[in-house]
């Protein structure tokens, strides 16, 4: 090999690492009251809650943004519905099973886990509908009717044995079940305060 080759893969391995770096982020999120919640977040999803059990909001940090949550069971399935600080909806995420995602998919997914985690157990998996703040009533329409739509993601909440121990991560990707984010999932911090 030349010089130029050689550094050409230094170059190359190096961004690749500082990439894989890079998507990994810290969460935290704690219990809040309804009142803490933004009130054009809550006038948004005030249909969607009738009739829903288990009711509870959320307030999620993370190393670059806040965000909350309502987190209910409706119709046999719990939602999880996301907005930003400002209250604008993000997105809307439903609780599934592995049989629910399309075998290739799935098959990806496990390929991806079983290379990346020396073990791993599935906590929990979800199935995430997205808005690019334009489409809120399409986005909601959609994940309350259960879509499957080429544009939805699939969130794993695993915990995963690695080079640097156990660990909680949250790890998203998307509808063909190609890696996208690790979340390094930080313990929840629950407020015990009843509203």
């Amino acid at each position: 090999m030349n010089f130029k080759t050689v550094l050409f893969l230094v170059l190359c391995i190096t961004l690749s690492t500082n990439s894989a770096f890079a998507q990994v982020k810290n969460e935290r999120e704690h219990r809040i009251r309804k009142s803490q919640f933004p009130e054009q977040a809550l006038t948004l999803v005030k249909e969607k809650l009738a009739n829903a059990r288990r009711i509870r909001f959320y307030k999620e940090i993370d190393s670059s943004k806040i965000s909350y949550e309502a987190k209910f069971k409706k119709d046999r399935l719990q939602y999880s519905i996301e907005f930003n600080a400002k209250g604008k909806l993000e997105d809307v995420e439903i609780t599934i099973k592995p049989v629910d995602i399309p075998n290739d998919a799935y098959s990806k997914i496990t390929t991806y886990l079983e290379e990346n985690f020396i073990k791993y157990k599935i906590q929990k998996i979800q199935q995430q509908y997205i808005t690019d703040g334009d489409n809120v009533d399409q986005t909601l329409k959609e994940a309350f009717q259960n879509l499957m739509l080429p544009s939805i993601k699939y969130v794993f909440l695993i915990n995963g044995k690695n080079d640097n121990g156990s660990e909680k991560f949250e790890i998203l990707f998307n509808s063909e079940g190609k890696f996208e984010l690790m979340k390094n999932a930080l313990p929840p911090n629950y407020d015990h305060v009843l509203y």
